[in-house]
């Protein structure tokens, strides 16, 4: 019998060993997975960031819509001044200013357009992907655009990309996006990934910076 006893403890002991072990082994891989797949979407709302900025430039104000924002990077351009020749330092010394130099054609300074796409983004970017959501099918960030008024009463345009971790991390173990969720939330931010505002001026931060 005791024996028997025994041979039921080595067993639980080994069982409860193995639990524990795979217990913090998915931990560390849920948090491995989503790492990888937050920075992924970091830079896909750098992106976001990136190609509102320059839509602003030109149009005043930025687009809730991404049909919009990505019709304009694939169409659209941007003004870039080409310059030809500086100033010398010893010029510099002797009070010239670029004004001067440019009258006396020392140096040249000329306006181009050049394509937003190519200008901002590297070679064979795809741009018509911009709006979805890498590791999950047919999920698209969602994009708002608005006006914002300060304390001092100075209208600012803002933006705001944003994804939940619900659908970025999907597939992922449930409890533990749960457990994220709910320490964001009790931190009183976002539970997920966010850039720009659409209730406060942020220069457009992300809520990873």
């Amino acid at each position: 019998m005791k024996t028997v006893i025994q041979i039921v403890l080595i067993i639980a002991i080994v069982g409860l060993g193995y639990f524990c072990y795979d217990s913090i082994n998915s931990v560390i891989e849920f948090n491995r997975i989503q790492k990888v797949r937050q920075d992924i979407n970091i830079d896909k709302l750098k992106d976001i960031r990136t190609a509102q900025v320059a839509y602003k430039t030109v149009n005043e104000k930025y687009t809730g819509n991404f049909d919009t924002l990505i019709n304009f990077v694939k169409t659209d351009s941007l003004l870039l001044i080409k310059k030809e020749g500086s100033l010398s330092d010893s010029l510099l010394e002797a009070g010239w200013t670029e004004e001067k130099a440019l009258k006396l054609g020392m140096i040249k300074r000329d306006t181009i357009l050049v394509s937003v796409l190519d200008s901002l983004f590297t070679n064979n970017y795809p741009i018509d992907s911009l709006r979805y959501v890498p590791f999950v099918e047919g999920e698209e960030y969602e994009l708002g655009s608005g006006v914002v008024q300060t304390g001092s009463g100075v209208k600012v345009q803002v933006f705001e990309a944003k994804i939940h971790n619900n659908i970025y991390l999907d597939g992922l173990d449930k409890q533990e996006i749960i457990n994220l969720n709910d320490k964001a939330l009790k931190l009183e931010k976002y539970p997920g990934l966010k850039v720009g505002s659409l209730e406060e001026t942020n220069n457009n931060a992300g809520n990873w910076e």
